[in-house]
C-alpha cells in the first residue's frame, strides 16, 4: 500500500455548529498536493455529487466514511454514480459501519467491487471501541480484500494511537489510515485523536525496526493462519476491557447503594434481593450453557467486594 495524503474536503458531523469542511474550493488545496510533492491524494465522499467533483478534480482514491457506510443505499448511489465519470479512482476505502454491522460492510465491499474499481476495508473500530470481532469476521470472509487499521477513529485518543497502530503486524493488516496535524490542539475537528508529524515519523521508524518484514512486504493468503490466534486474543482483550470496567462501574454504584442505605437505616445484605438475583443468574447459566458453580462462584465473589463498598 502506498503512502496517501488524505484529508477531508466534507465532513459528515454530528452536530451543524462544527467544522463541516471547507467543500468543494479544497478540491484545489489536494491537487496543489500533487504537483508540489508527488503523491496521490484520497478524500471522503458521501454523495454522487461529491463522487462528480472529486473525479473531475482527478482525486486518486476516495474513501466512504462509517455514517455513509451504514446506509446501503447511498453507498449504492455512489457506485453507480462512478460509471457516469470520464475518470475513476486507483482504488476506493470503505470503513466499516457505524452500528458494528459485518455483513453490511461485506455487502458494501460487493456494492462497489461491480464498479471495477479496486476496494481496500477500513476498520476504525465503534463509539471509540476496536469492534475486532467484526474486522476478524470481514477478513475471514474476505482475505482477499485489504484492510487498513485506522487506530485515530478507534480509540479517540493521539496518545493510543501508537499502541493501536502495532495491530498492523499482530493482525497481518496491510497499512494505516491516520489523522496527522502539525498542531493538533489548533484542529478544527478530532483534534483529541489527531497526532504530530513528529509523533507518526518517530512511530514508523520504530515500527520498521520491529516488523516481520517478510510477511508485511510478502503477504500471502495462508499469512492468515499464523495472525487468527492474534485475531481471537485481541477479542478477548476486548472483551476483558468490557467487563473490567462494568464491574468498576457495578462498584461505583455499590457506594452509592451503601449511602443510601445507611441514610435510610437499611442493612447492606439484604438475602431475599441477594436470592433473587443468584436465581436470575442461575437461570441464564443454564440457558447458555455455562456451569451453574461457576457463575454462582463469580458471583458471590463479586457480591461479596460489593458489600465491601457499602460499609
Amino acid at each position: 500500500m502506498p503512502f496517501i495524503f488524505r484529508a477531508g474536503v466534507w465532513k459528515p458531523r454530528t452536530s451543524p455548529h462544527t467544522f463541516q469542511g471547507a467543500g468543494e474550493q479544497a478540491l484545489a488545496w489536494l491537487q496543489e498536493v500533487q504537483r508540489t510533492y508527488g503523491v496521490p491524494v484520497a478524500t471522503e465522499v458521501a454523495t454522487p455529487e461529491h463522487v462528480e467533483a472529486a473525479m473531475k478534480a482527478r482525486i486518486d482514491y476516495i474513501w466512504i466514511g462509517a455514517r455513509t457506510s451504514a446506509n446501503p443505499i447511498a453507498v449504492q448511489n455512489i457506485a453507480e454514480s462512478l460509471s457516469f465519470q470520464a475518470f475513476n479512482p486507483y482504488g476506493i476505502f470503505i470503513k466499516n459501519p457505524v452500528n458494528a454491522d459485518a455483513q453490511l460492510w461485506l455487502g458494501n465491499i460487493e456494492r462497489l467491487e461491480k464498479t471495477g474499481v479496486s476496494v481496500i476495508a477500513i476498520h476504525r473500530g465503534c463509539n471509540h471501541q476496536p469492534c475486532w470481532r467484526i474486522a476478524h469476521e470481514v477478513r475471514l470472509a474476505r482475505p482477499d480484500v485489504p484492510m487498513l487499521l485506522d487506530p485515530s477513529h478507534m480509540s479517540g485518543d493521539a496518545a493510543q494511537v501508537p499502541t493501536l497502530m502495532t495491530k498492523i503486524d499482530e493482525l497481518g493488516l496491510d497499512g494505516a489510515m491516520v489523522e496527522v496535524h502539525h498542531k493538533p490542539s489548533e484542529a478544527l475537528s478530532d483534534a483529541k485523536q489527531q497526532i504530530t508529524p513528529a509523533a507518526i515519523s518517530d512511530f514508523l521508524f520504530r515500527f520498521a525496526q520491529t516488523i516481520n518484514r517478510e510477511r508485511f512486504f510478502r503477504f500471502q493468503i495462508s499469512d492468515l493462519k499464523d495472525t487468527e490466534l492474534n485475531w481471537l486474543r485481541a477479542e478477548i482483550d476486548e472483551l476483558d476491557d468490557a467487563l473490567w470496567e462494568t464491574i468498576y462501574q457495578r462498584m461505583e454504584v455499590s457506594q452509592r447503594i451503601g449511602k443510601w442505605k445507611k441514610a435510610h437505616g437499611v442493612a447492606p445484605l439484604q438475602p431475599q434481593r441477594f436470592q433473587q438475583i443468584l436465581t436470575q443468574r442461575e437461570a441464564w447459566a443454564k440457558e447458555k450453557g455455562l456451569p451453574e458453580h461457576f457463575v454462582k462462584q463469580l458471583f458471590d465473589i463479586i457480591h461479596e467486594q460489593s458489600l465491601r463498598e457499602q460499609e
